[in-house]
């Protein structure tokens, strides 16, 4: 199976952040506030330069600096036109559903109906000591606050019980939106359960792809197809999120990257308990089948179309930012994401 077919090369192109803490000129960490408003410059270049989404993450470590997305894309909200903003993820499990309503509806107020939310469990723990959870409920937290935050999208009177918050009784919650809905989707890395979910609640599906081959993905988007028709769901989005960086040519766009990925990957893997990683395989990673989206424009846009084909996809959101890697190659990396790579994607859909 291949999915649902991209019509018409009418694929919606976005980005991702995470506000990675990257480094100055001469080689040393910016301060949180200054990445936080570097992340707004490129968020205003990707609305400037006709992009359709910008998704900024959420984390608590002091390798990122942003902790409450919302609060960035209100900022990006007041200084852009046309682009969607949304998060990549909200780490529903350690937050309060009602809350993330009503930032997310209060986003869409200041952003005239621009605001999308993606729900995640967090592959990032952190979270949830901070916030004084239970990392031994990991799954019933997740299924629950997802739950009820189904029943929050409705926009009618709540009720709703369970085991991770005080029961709720005919609850109205506010702002509601202008629209009367709020476009939620349901982010998965790994989880055959949270395809089945996002297919139960009729939310679309937000395949987080890190690493392996994009099309070994292939039988969630088939589940996600057959779990829509069992349960009675009409047809929804499938998007993918998957880390890139673009520059001039393959050999400079993984010379840019590399020192600054591999920095990212130990950083990381020393708490996950990871091997170091290798340039070799890095290069495989970064390789045709691979899931990292380096290299030229025209690279990156064949392994985009690749994956959009295999998977049927109605969305591709590029993680652009790695580690250390500085602004100004970020922002090289945007605007040939969106001037080259983004045109080329569509006309090679166009063509089927």
């Amino acid at each position: 199976m291949d999915g649902i077919p991209v019509a018409n090369g009418t694929i919606e192109l976005g980005l991702d952040t995470f506000g990675d803490i990257t480094v100055d000129e001469h080689g040393a960490p910016k301060h949180a506030a200054h990445v936080i408003r570097d992340v707004v410059e490129q968020a205003v270049l990707a609305d400037k330069l006709g992009l359709d989404y910008f998704g900024v993450g959420e984390h608590h470590r002091d390798d990122f600096a942003v902790s409450a997305p919302d609060m960035v894309l209100a900022a990006i909200a007041g200084k852009t036109e046309r682009i969607r903003l949304g998060s990549a993820v909200t780490v529903l499990s350690s937050d309060d559903p009602i809350r993330v309503f009503q930032r997310f509806s209060t986003l869409d107020a200041v952003s005239n109906g621009r605001a999308e939310v993606i729900l995640g469990r967090g592959s990032f723990t952190e979270s949830f000591p901070l916030f004084g959870f239970d990392l031994a409920n990991y799954e019933e937290l997740f299924e629950e606050k997802l739950e009820l935050f189904n029943e929050l999208r409705q926009q009618g009177p709540v009720n709703w019980s369970g085991n991770t918050r005080p029961a709720l009784t005919e609850q109205m919650v506010y702002p509601h939106t202008e629209s009367g809905t709020l476009k939620s989707w349901v982010a998965v890395g790994g989880s055959p359960q949270s395809v089945v979910r996002a297919a139960h609640y009729g939310m679309p599906l937000m395949l987080a792809i890190i690493g392996g081959e994009p099309q070994q993905f292939t039988p969630f988007a088939e589940l996600y197809h057959r779990a829509l028709k069992e349960f009675g769901q009409p047809e929804q989005p499938i998007g993918v999120h998957s880390p890139g960086h673009i520059a001039d040519t393959d050999q400079q766009a993984k010379d840019e990257l590399w020192p600054h990925y591999e920095g990212m990957h130990n950083r990381i893997g020393r708490d996950r308990g990871w091997p170091p990683i290798t340039r070799a395989e890095f290069e495989a990673t970064a390789g045709p089948r691979g899931a990292l989206m380096v290299g030229s424009p025209e690279t990156v846009a064949t392994k985009i179309t690749t994956v959009a084909k295999s998977l049927g996809l109605s969305r591709f959101d590029m993680k652009y930012s790695h580690g250390t890697l500085p602004h100004q190659a970020m922002m090289k990396s945007i605007e040939l994401y969106a001037t080259k790579v983004a045109p080329m994607v569509r006309e090679n859909l166009r063509q089927g």
